[in-house]
């Protein structure tokens, strides 16, 4: 059965009403949830960007059931790997099991803001290759030192561990990071429904892997105003990682979306109140092959009419379509 879950996106909402609503979602439902890890939103209309990790604490502390995950966190240039370990075993034990830590070699709008400079994607996923090797020694336990080509770690050691693991996704677009995955991670992210890359991942080792999709819908019982929201906040997805990765600023996404029209998002975003453009959206996921898959609600304002719809009406919906 394909598992549904539910996006806190911290770019469209403070820590304590992120909170709330992860609080809800379990509440109505939601087999999991993932939480973005930024530090600008995309667009200045969205408005918000907390500190990922904080919130996840209290959620931890806030929820008693639903599974949490980063999706994604960069290791590689706001976080050092080691401190990235140290955290997620944290979050580990304060879940009491309910945590993956998705990760993924980033973006500029988020990365650029510890003076590194943004290298090309080569270097970028050489980076996190080495970020995974030291995350993974620190999860085996003992100290571990490492000098690489872009990280040293000092006799470094995880002193609270979880009895079990953390499980480790890793967000992929191209051959590449399907070989990291393969390699690397427990299960696998994408954000668009292409069955290649999930082969990929087979091939390099991902079968019998969990799969984690994600979409952004926009719920509103006026679906004319559910256009003009995702058009206002949410313009910029359809451009793709290639393009998204590199802007630097939300100014930069601006930019970059000013011709995009609210018609454009109206084909591509599920909006509105009507449950069978919704499953139609999800479906390509389950069909190529995802096993899990997140929604994304847009506008932080409509989360809680969101997800008391979720609970009557649309997750029946998607579980009678997708099983």
């Amino acid at each position: 059965m394909v598992q549904i879950g539910y996006t806190m996106m911290t770019e469209q909402a403070g820590p304590r009403e992120l909170v709330q609503h992860v609080v809800r979602a379990e509440e109505v439902g939601f087999d999991f949830s993932v939480t973005s890890d930024h530090y600008f939103p995309w667009l200045d209309s969205q408005g918000h960007s907390p500190y990922a990790w904080s919130v996840l604490g209290a959620a931890a502390q806030a929820t008693s059931r639903i599974p949490l995950m980063t999706y994604v966190t960069c290791p590689t240039f706001r976080y050092h790997p080691a401190v990235v370990a140290q955290k997620a075993a944290t979050m580990q034990l304060l879940s009491e099991g309910r945590f993956r830590l998705g990760l993924g070699s980033g973006e500029n709008l988020n990365e650029h803001v510890v003076g590194a400079g943004w290298p090309s994607v080569d270097v970028r996923h050489e980076m996190l290759e080495e970020a995974l090797e030291i995350i993974r020694a620190l999860f085996g336990g003992g100290h571990v030192n490492h000098r690489g080509n872009h990280f040293d770690v000092e006799s470094a050691r995880l002193w609270d561990m979880p009895d079990d693991p953390v499980p480790i996704g890793v967000a992929v677009s191209g051959k590449r990071s399907c070989a990291l995955a393969g390699r690397f991670a427990d299960l696998v992210i994408a954000t668009e429904p292409e069955a290649k890359l999930l082969d990929d991942f087979d091939r390099h080792g991902g079968q019998g892997k969990p799969r984690v999709g994600q979409l952004p819908v926009c719920y509103d019982p006026d679906r004319d105003a559910a256009v003009a929201r995702a058009h206002e906040e949410f313009r910029w997805f359809n451009s793709g990682w290639k393009v998204n990765s590199e802007l630097p600023h939300p100014d930069s996404f601006t930019q970059a979306t000013q011709f995009v029209r609210p018609d454009d998002i109206a084909g591509a975003i599920a909006c509105g109140n009507d449950p069978a453009d919704f499953v139609e959206a999800v479906r390509p996921y389950a069909e190529a092959g995802f096993t899990e898959i997140a929604l994304v609600q847009v506008g932080g304002d409509a989360q809680l009419g969101f997800l008391d719809w979720s609970e009557k009406t649309l997750l029946p919906a998607l579980r009678d379509a997708l099983g």
